[in-house]
């Protein structure tokens, strides 16, 4: 299924120039994930402890953007700089899952959002990174099936956060797009399990 994460390769190829400057400074993999997971912390700690104050929100889509741009360039270090190791899979995985439950959960305290949906959506996002890890334990590739991968999930949250930033008011609008947000996380799900099964 078409996913954002489709865009990947060609952000990579921009990101290159910059991630070679990086390892030549002496950056590491395992450096930028632990830096993509506190950008993400510190934010998310930001929204909860002003209730989801405007100036919170806005921040949302850049920093959301910088994760992206960090993830993608952790990645490079370690498959074209000789870095892979067995602690940045662990960081990688971890770090993903740390960084969206710290960013997103606290959407669930914003006034006029449902808790509980941004904790089913929170729920069914580590589900989902949960079926494309357990894909190499039955033999098969990691899998980034979409339609609501990690990046599909940045897409929908950062604008979520621009649209209330501006002052639009949550109610039944942000309850229905959160219960689309979380069926698309299942299929991501069934999507993952299933293409897992398949490539065995």
């Amino acid at each position: 299924m078409v996913s954002v994460y489709d865009l990947k390769p060609r952000f990579q190829t921009l990101l290159r120039p910059f991630c070679a400057a990086l390892a030549s400074a002496g950056v590491t993999a395992n450096q930028v994930t632990m830096a993509a997971a506190a950008i993400s912390v510190a934010l998310g700690c930001a929204i909860a402890a002003t209730g989801g104050k405007s100036w919170t929100l806005f921040l949302v889509p850049p920093v959301l953007f910088v994760r992206m741009a960090l993830n993608a360039i952790d990645g490079m270090l370690a498959r074209e700089f000789g870095q892979k190791s067995r602690l940045g899979a662990v960081l990688n995985e971890l770090g993903d899952v740390v960084s969206d439950t710290a960013l997103y959960l606290p959407f669930a305290i914003i006034p006029g959002v449902s808790a509980i949906l941004v904790g089913l959506v929170v729920t069914t996002a580590v589900m989902t990174e949960m079926a494309g890890v357990v894909a190499i334990q039955i033999g098969a590739a990691r899998r980034y099936d979409g339609p609501f991968g990690k990046s599909d999930r940045a897409l929908f949250f950062g604008v979520l956060a621009l649209v209330l930033a501006v002052g639009i008011k949550p109610g039944l609008w942000t309850s229905v797009v959160l219960v689309m947000a979380a069926c698309a996380g299942a299929l991501t799900i069934v999507n993952r399990a299933r293409g897992a099964l398949g490539a065995r």
